[in-house]
């Protein structure tokens, strides 16, 4: 291995399936530095990073030269709950590593020193109030306190080299000002850093070095500040051109009728209350974004609308008759009225099964079409989401984050909502794809008259696809109003704190 880097590819190529998914893909890692691969969904910037592991997918073909330090290469995922055992909470998870640590020490100094790695590693990762967090579920933890718990684990194994694979996918601009000091603090620790990611502010604030892919190739590699004041590939120049463009206005809201309605509500994780939430109505041709910080709240207000959280006191109106607060209780025409596109999309698709069959399973089970008449509206949904019959006909293993996404939300048009709930489903997609589906939103919303859209994000510049806005804060709704007035004049410090931290995601590099 050449002496000046911690971990190198050269020349990989990577068969599944009769297809290339990367191909001829050459990389250097060296220490303190951090590298980052850029690209469309399904370009292999996953498969890339996962060499480096060792792991490829079931069957493939492998040829070329991977090396790293057996290991001591930590992975963060994109969707961190899938690398979580459910049935464990935090604290075990951990205490699994720290005590292999510790064997070294008098037995009975192990156990305070363990305990005392795992919570000085914890601060590290971003995660205050340890104490608290190690009694809990993955399950009881947002999407962005999981990918953290993960970020410790690979922190406790010592890694010389984390693959950190879309890190800010699903965090607030105040929380992903954090993680991008966290990784800027790995690199001057002299960890090398391989960023995969869609999210060129964090690029363009943490990279040394980028690498862009393009359907398993690297179309231009080179230095951060080149690629961007000099792109020399014309996709390089297409997604910066679209990182740029102005997103769309939030429209005034809508003065249809009441679809959803809700009284105000405490939602709890056992007895511990986790949000209290406003009355909210919801009308046709609605929009309502719900923004927040990572554990504010936000999913768990989703769920509770979408049935999938009952452990709270609240009501819930579905055209003036009441819905009932667990999923399994709703009637058929209730579960095709009201659904829900998850964050983490691999996690809501059978891995056994084609995605084309899952998708029009939809429409066979909630509004009675035959097979033949939902395949092949499943098929058109998924092509104006950028998703072909063949890549579809795969089963979930083989398409990459981003489009099982866009697959996702097709399903759930497939049952013709009356109230569409999308959970941060734009967080996991480049910018030209990204922008493509918050144009096909936009479009939805004017279309289908009687459908309502709840935009739950950490993105103001999602949120400004809504009517309304809600914002949360350590599960309180510390403001809400009309998207254009909150936008423009906050009203709470915590939303003009959000607006601060959007315009500079990333205020500290760390970078000396």
């Amino acid at each position: 291995m050449n002496t000046e880097c911690v971990a190198e590819i050269d020349g990989l190529r990577v068969e599944a399936g009769g297809r290339a998914i990367v191909d001829g893909v050459r990389l250097r890692v060296r220490p303190g530095t951090v590298t980052a691969l850029v690209g469309a969904s399904g370009s292999g910037k996953t498969t890339t990073g996962l060499a480096l592991l060792g792991e490829y997918p079931a069957g493939a073909r492998v040829t070329g030269r991977v090396r790293a330090p057996e290991g001591l290469v930590g992975y963060v995922p994109q969707h961190p709950g899938a690398v979580l055992n459910p049935v464990r909470r935090v604290g075990a998870l951990l205490w699994d590593i720290a005590r292999t640590q510790v064997r070294h020490l008098p037995r009975r100094e192990r156990r305070q020193a363990a305990r005392k790695r795992i919570l000085h590693t914890l601060t590290e990762a971003q995660l205050p109030d340890g104490d608290a967090l190690l009694r809990r579920f993955p399950h009881q933890l947002s999407g962005g306190q999981q990918q953290r718990v993960v970020l410790a684990q690979a922190l406790l194994l010592g890694a010389r080299v984390v693959v950190a694979d879309e890190p800010t996918t699903g965090q607030d601009a105040l929380t992903k000002r954090h993680v991008v000091e966290r990784f800027a603090a790995l690199r001057r620790a002299g960890i090398a850093v391989v960023l995969l990611s869609h999210d060129l502010d964090v690029v363009r604030e943490l990279a040394d070095d980028v690498l862009v892919l393009r359907a398993g190739r690297v179309v231009e590699s080179g230095p951060a500040a080149r690629l961007w004041s000099a792109p020399r590939h014309p996709w390089t120049a297409a997604l910066l051109a679209a990182h740029g463009a102005a997103e769309p206005a939030g429209p005034d809201g809508g003065a249809g009728r009441a679809v959803l309605r809700t009284g105000p509500f405490t939602a709890r994780h056992g007895r511990t209350a986790v949000l209290r939430a406003p009355a909210l109505t919801l009308r046709t041709g609605d929009s309502l974004a719900v923004v927040g910080r990572s554990g504010s709240g936000k999913t768990t207000l989703a769920r509770c609308l979408a049935g999938l959280h009952r452990d709270h006191d609240g009501t819930l109106q579905l055209d003036g008759t009441p819905l009932p607060r667990s999923l399994r209780a709703r009637g058929r025409g209730q579960l095709a009225a009201v659904q829900y596109v998850f964050q983490d999309a691999r996690a809501a698709f059978d891995e056994h099964r084609p995605v084309l069959d899952q998708v029009a399973r939809t429409a066979v089970r909630l509004r009675g079409l035959d097979r033949g008449a939902a395949l092949a509206e499943a098929v058109a949904t998924l092509a104006d989401l950028g998703l072909g019959e063949d890549l579809v006909r795969r089963p979930p293993d083989r398409l990459s984050g981003g489009e099982l996404q866009r697959a996702a939300l097709a399903r759930a048009l497939l049952a013709r909502p009356r109230v569409l709930i999308c959970d941060e489903i734009t967080s996991g997609l480049d910018t030209v794809t990204r922008r493509g589906l918050l144009d096909t939103l936009t479009a939805l919303r004017r279309e289908r008259d009687e459908l309502c859209l709840v935009l739950i994000t950490h993105d103001l510049d999602t949120a400004a696809l809504a009517s309304r806005i809600v914002v949360l804060d350590g599960g309180e709704a510390v403001e809400e109003g009309a998207t254009r007035d909150v936008l423009k004049h906050p009203q709470h410090p915590f939303t003009a704190a959000l607006l601060g931290t959007t315009a500079e995601p990333a205020a500290t590099s760390g970078r000396g």
